[in-house]
């Protein structure tokens, strides 16, 4: 099998060659139309959307407990078709977990599939120790139990695994959930869990005539591009809106598809929230770009008994060869809003959110800057190593970070542990939709982004973070590098954490 990968010439705008196992697909110019991608839409959105239950917990010697278990099940993604998927706490997807600033958590992981897996915590600020890394790798029978203390602004997090070249396949099954964070500070937005503030975990799936997963993402330079959309693990669901108001938290949490969120009568909404948190100034908008692990957090109005589609526009993925071949093209519904005849008041959504200033990063406080240059499967000219320790970050300093895309297809860059501010794109300002927390941004080809983040809190010498690519067969093929963070700015030795029962 001969893949196409790497840096392709500008000269490559008459043609693109994309083989395949089974030999050389159509080949059409670049920026012409057609897709290697399709999504095959449902005839009827009327399944009724799932709502992730929220996890119980005990306090246990003043510790939120929580447990989670990995296993195989058996789900209906299209009704009426038994697919096999995997789940925590039940057949795909995982319940919500949800916590406030302040209190101290613990998360029993207990692994039941056949396979050695992970859980990270996709946007936590936590011990490197507890990050569910690869190098935490919780082995089929055992039980994981990380625990730290959240300190950190309300926001829409999630957890999924994360175990070296296996994550794509792993999320993929299902292995994902939302992990929402509480302050005390009331925000006058929809709160009411599953009602009025709705997890949306969008993803794509291929499916065989026998209902089962199709997992080969060989054949397309970003990973699997599935051809059937699924919301909370189901294709063509509808919420039920009984509020004038609604706020979805949408969650990309695809392994390679981009996504352009939008309303298919074009009806504007509030852009509320990034990765990390609220923004300081929610803005009206119609289309939101997510990337592979990008959440947003939106507020939409609807009129008693009408109903709206919440759509992915074609995604303008920047200046990509062969949009045909990424998923550019491709434009499908996602899910259907119908609002009951009478609907609950709601208070209009607040013009700004006033940061605290411990959340704030300060560019003119970065002590140091660093440049990583992506390309293909590696970062400054070198895939993952798991033995190798490519950065060394010094506790309390505030840095730059400058990530190219040297390549002309998309990548992203998501860091753990921390949240980053977008400083600019090329030399120019953010727009808006980048103007809060992020861990995740999507990165447009042969462009520079300048991210300031501030690594606080914990030093370890010998547990990295992991810095990557989130289309996740580029991270699996080793768009990745380790990070970490010491006292006096000199690493040890990289140490794998073994868990027993």
């Amino acid at each position: 099998m001969t893949r196409v990968r790497g840096r392709l010439a500008a000269a490559a705008v008459a043609v693109t060659a994309v083989l395949t196992a089974g030999g050389c697909v159509p080949v059409y110019p670049v920026g012409g139309g057609g897709s290697l991608s399709p999504v095959e839409s449902p005839s009827s959105f009327d399944i009724p959307l799932p709502i992730p239950p929220l996890a119980p917990s005990t306090i246990v010697d003043g510790v939120r407990v929580f447990s989670l278990e990995a296993q195989e099940g058996t789900s209906e993604i299209v009704p009426g078709v038994s697919t096999p998927t995997w789940g925590f706490n039940g057949d795909v997807l995982g319940p919500t977990l949800r916590a406030t600033r302040g209190e101290r958590v613990a998360v029993e992981v207990t692994n039941s599939i056949d396979e050695p897996t992970t859980v990270h915590w996709h946007g936590m600020h936590l011990p490197p120790d507890m990050d569910g890394g690869p190098h935490q790798m919780v082995e089929p029978g055992d039980t994981w139990r990380p625990t730290w203390q959240i300190d950190q602004p309300a926001a829409t997090l999630w957890y999924h695994p994360h175990p070296h070249g296996r994550t794509e396949e792993h999320v993929y099954r299902g292995l994902a959930g939302m992990f929402l964070l509480d302050d005390d500070r009331a925000s006058g937005l929809p709160d009411d869990y599953g009602v009025d503030d709705v997890p949306v975990i969008v993803q794509d799936k291929r499916l065989d005539d026998d209902g089962r997963l199709v997992l080969d993402s060989a054949g397309n330079e970003v990973g699997l591009l599935g051809s059937t959309i699924v919301t909370n693990g189901v294709a063509g669901a509808v919420h039920e809106v009984t509020t004038e108001l609604v706020r979805l938290r949408l969650l990309n949490g695809s392994t390679a598809r981009v996504y352009d969120f939008a309303f298919e009568d074009d009806r504007p909404f509030t852009h509320v929230g990034t990765d990390g948190g609220l923004l300081p100034t929610p803005y009206e908008t119609d289309h939101v770009r997510l990337s592979p692990g990008e959440r947003a957090e939106i507020v939409v109005s609807l009129a008693p008994g009408s109903e709206t589609m919440l759509v992915s526009r074609a995604p303008d993925l920047g200046g990509v060869v062969a949009p045909f071949a990424v998923g550019a093209n491709d434009e499908f519904p996602v899910l259907r809003l119908s609002a009951a005849p009478e609907l609950a008041a709601a208070a209009p959504v607040p013009v700004a959110f006033e940061p605290l200033a411990d959340d704030t990063v300060d560019a003119d406080d970065a002590a140091v800057t660093r440049r990583f240059a992506i390309q293909d499967r590696s970062i400054n000219g070198r895939t993952m190593d798991m033995d190798r320790i490519d950065e060394t970050v010094r506790v309390g300093d505030t840095e730059i970070w400058e990530v190219t895309n040297l390549d002309l297809f998309p990548h992203n860059w998501h860091v753990h542990d921390v949240q980053f501010q977008v400083l600019d794109v090329e030399g120019d300002p953010p727009g808006p939709e980048l103007g809060g927390r992020k861990d995740t941004v999507y990165l447009e080809p042969r462009r520079t982004y300048r991210l300031a983040m501030r690594f606080e809190d914990f030093a370890d010498p010998d547990t990295p973070y992991m810095a990557h690519c989130h289309l996740v067969l580029h991270e699996d093929q080793g768009l990745m590098a380790q990070f970490v963070v010491t006292d006096d700015g000199r690493a040890g030795r990289v140490a794998t954490t073994h868990h027993d029962h």
